[in-house]
């Protein structure tokens, strides 16, 4: 039996097309939104330091991107996942806030989503826990912020028989890119409703391919006035290009002439999800990277992988915690 439902056409129109919750404009400031913008935008470089963590049904095929549809069973590391685990390295490391990938490519979501039974509450999964709902708590009990990873299906994928990005209820071989457009849209709006604590949205792949840069805005804003949303173009040659709130960089630094609130992505171990023999880059390299997307007005987003368990490989936690005492401020000398 499906137990999940759907919104009806009224309310959920509303929210795709911002009417919802946006406040009215006043005549003296055309948009009333913008400060309050401006300042989470400067909030947000205050953090300067989070931890990307790249875990789902990737880290269990032993590849970056999953084709097709494997099963929910995958999923399967052996017991409850330590996500307190993650939030101590994250504080020992001096990080402010942490993104999960919440879907990725694989199209297997890491929530109870009410729009899909590919989940970690599907019959075959062994986890049969709301790891988002886990890892918010984790990261919030320790004074951390937390942001969630979504991974749209641009048209750019190509074969839609290959990589699905979506799960089984809008699989991309069968819907139109119109309907994959609206599925991604309502999936986006329940996790900002169904976890308010999230202050961030992390959109791989979404740029004006799927939609102009105004109407995502006014999607995210009438969802959740209060959230970041960032973008990571699909095209390599236009990342780090403004399009929403916060410009995204992978594995490359923004020009020394950037002006736009960033967020340079880079990964510790080899690979952004968990592979055999995946062992940490040393602190030296990591503080030269951060330093470097600091002083180019972007925070700097260093990714982990967890292994088929759910920890965090040992040397990983090792260069953490010693990148945490080399930024810890030294104590003046008598």
């Amino acid at each position: 039996m499906n137990r999940k439902v759907f919104f009806g056409a009224a309310p959920l129109l509303a929210l795709l097309t911002g009417v919802a919750n946006v406040p009215a404009q006043d005549a003296s400031n055309p948009d009333p939104q913008q400060n309050s913008v401006e300042q989470l935008q400067r909030d947000f470089r205050k953090l300067e330091f989070g931890m990307f963590i790249h875990y789902n049904m990737a880290t269990y095929k032993g590849v970056q991107w999953v084709a097709g549809y494997p099963s929910p069973a995958d999923f399967d590391p052996g017991g409850k996942v330590d996500t307190d685990a993650w939030a101590d390295a994250a504080k020992a490391a001096g990080m402010k806030y942490g993104v999960l990938t919440a879907k990725h490519v694989a199209g297997f979501c890491l929530w109870d989503s009410k729009y899909t039974t590919y989940d970690v509450m599907h019959p075959d999964c062994p986890y049969k826990r709301d790891l988002v709902a886990q890892f918010i708590e984790s990261f919030k009990s320790r004074g951390l912020k937390a942001g969630l990873y979504y991974c749209w299906r641009n048209p750019g994928f190509g074969d839609p028989k290959k990589f699905k990005v979506l799960p089984p209820e809008c699989d991309p071989a069968t819907h139109s890119m119109q309907q994959q457009i609206d599925f991604q849209k309502k999936q986006i709006t329940e996790l900002l409703q169904k976890y308010p604590d999230v202050f961030y949205v992390w959109n791989d792949g979404l740029d004006p391919d799927i939609m102009p840069a105004e109407a995502a805005r006014k999607f995210i804003r009438g969802t959740r006035p209060n959230v970041l949303a960032s973008s990571n173009w699909w095209d390599w040659g236009k990342k780090g290009r403004p399009y929403l709130d916060i410009a995204v960089k992978e594995m490359r630094p923004f020009p020394e002439t950037n002006t736009a609130p960033g967020e340079t992505c880079w990964c510790l171990e080899r690979k952004w999800f968990w592979s055999t023999g995946a062992r940490a880059k040393t602190s030296k390299q990591m503080l030269g990277l951060m330093a470097t997307a600091n002083a180019r007005n972007s925070n700097f987003l260093l990714n982990v992988g967890p292994d088929q368990s759910g920890k965090i490989v040992p040397s990983s936690i090792e260069t953490l915690a010693e990148i945490g005492k080399l930024r810890a401020p030294k104590a003046p000398q008598r």
